[in-house]
């Protein structure tokens, strides 16, 4: 797989699981300190929109403080699914990939933005997958996809404070484990003291 065709599989991924949120599940708790459901679902719309904007060449500033706050409004599932085609768009552009992004951070290839969209879309795949008490399998390809750029840059993340500490894991544990680890995620993680 190529980077559009896996990050299409992560927008698809997670819209499969925002699909799968009962209304009364909006409220509770995810594996993502401080954020309930619809936070956590709220935070991925908000990177799809930056995405449009950041892809077309829009700095920080000139996108302001357009997507804080409530995005999901009435229809959180239609307006997923409507942010992810939007995002889904500017990245398959022609030339999109070849440019630069202006993040918080500086100049960014847009390449690099995207296995970072790629990375946020799958591990918040798995978060709402356990949030809601789903099958928290993600797709091995992608699981593997994202390991093999992460590696390299999972302590640069951790120093900026975008994840949090890695946790122990004991022995052996799988491909996905080892990732969701990385990013600082308990794969046993339950809503529901033990």
């Amino acid at each position: 797989m190529d980077l559009v065709d896996v990050y299409r599989h992560s927008l698809t991924e997670f819209m499969d699981r925002v699909q799968r949120v009962h209304p009364e599940q909006w409220p509770d708790p995810t594996p993502c300190p401080g954020w309930d459901v619809r936070a956590l679902v709220n935070h991925v719309v908000s990177q799809d929109r930056w995405a449009v904007e950041l892809l077309a060449g829009a700095t920080i500033g000139q996108v302001g403080d357009r997507f804080d706050g409530d995005l999901l409004g009435t229809d959180p599932v239609g307006i997923v699914a409507e942010a992810a085609k939007q995002a889904e768009e500017a990245v398959t552009e022609p030339g999109a990939l070849d440019g630069t992004v202006y993040l918080s951070f500086g100049e960014t290839p847009a390449e690099e933005y995207v296995r970072q969209l790629l990375a946020d879309h799958l591990i918040h795949s798995w978060d709402l997958a356990a949030a809601i008490g789903i099958d928290r399998r993600l797709d091995s390809e992608l699981v593997r996809f994202c390991a093999g750029w992460f590696t390299d840059r999972a302590e640069m993340y951790r120093h900026a404070g975008v994840i949090g500490p890695a946790v122990d894991l004991p022995e052996p544990v799988g491909e996905q484990d080892e990732l969701l680890a990385a990013f600082g995620r308990d794969p046993a993680w339950s809503s529901t003291p033990i």
